[in-house]
């Protein structure tokens, strides 16, 4: 990510947000060696005024899924219990002086925005979808 950040052809800061209280976004910070501020927004205040949302439940637990931890159960594996909001979708935005100029919301909890995506709107001025 650093990386990418260096190749925007100009300064950039990358802001990670997310739901947990700090200290447990603290850690993933230091796990993902994250190199900007992580912020913690558990009333999800953020989240909202970007217009994210939560997955239906369909979209989360759907039959591959669901078939995908059935055999882990057979295999002998455990299924951890979930520490997150399982339903999250997420988002990504790049922002202007405090002001979203583009947003990738995703339609599934896997469509997530490749940061060479991002980065090319950066230098191209094209709007995300």
């Amino acid at each position: 990510m650093r990386d990418l950040a260096a190749g925007a052809g100009g300064p950039i800061g990358l802001i990670a947000c997310g739901f947990s209280p700090p200290d447990a976004l603290a850690a993933l910070a230091d796990h993902l060696h994250w190199p900007g501020p992580f912020l913690s927004d558990e009333r999800r205040q953020l989240y909202s005024r970007l217009g994210m949302r939560r997955a239906k439940l369909w979209q989360v637990y759907s039959p591959g899924t669901l078939a995908r931890y059935a055999l882990a159960a057979a295999r002998g594996h455990p299924l951890p219990r979930p520490v997150e909001d399982t339903r999250q979708m997420g988002g990504d935005a790049i922002l202007h002086n405090g002001i979203a100029i583009h947003r990738w919301l995703p339609r599934t909890p896997d469509d997530r925005a490749h940061p060479a995506h991002l980065l090319h709107l950066l230098r191209s001025g094209d709007r995300l979808h």
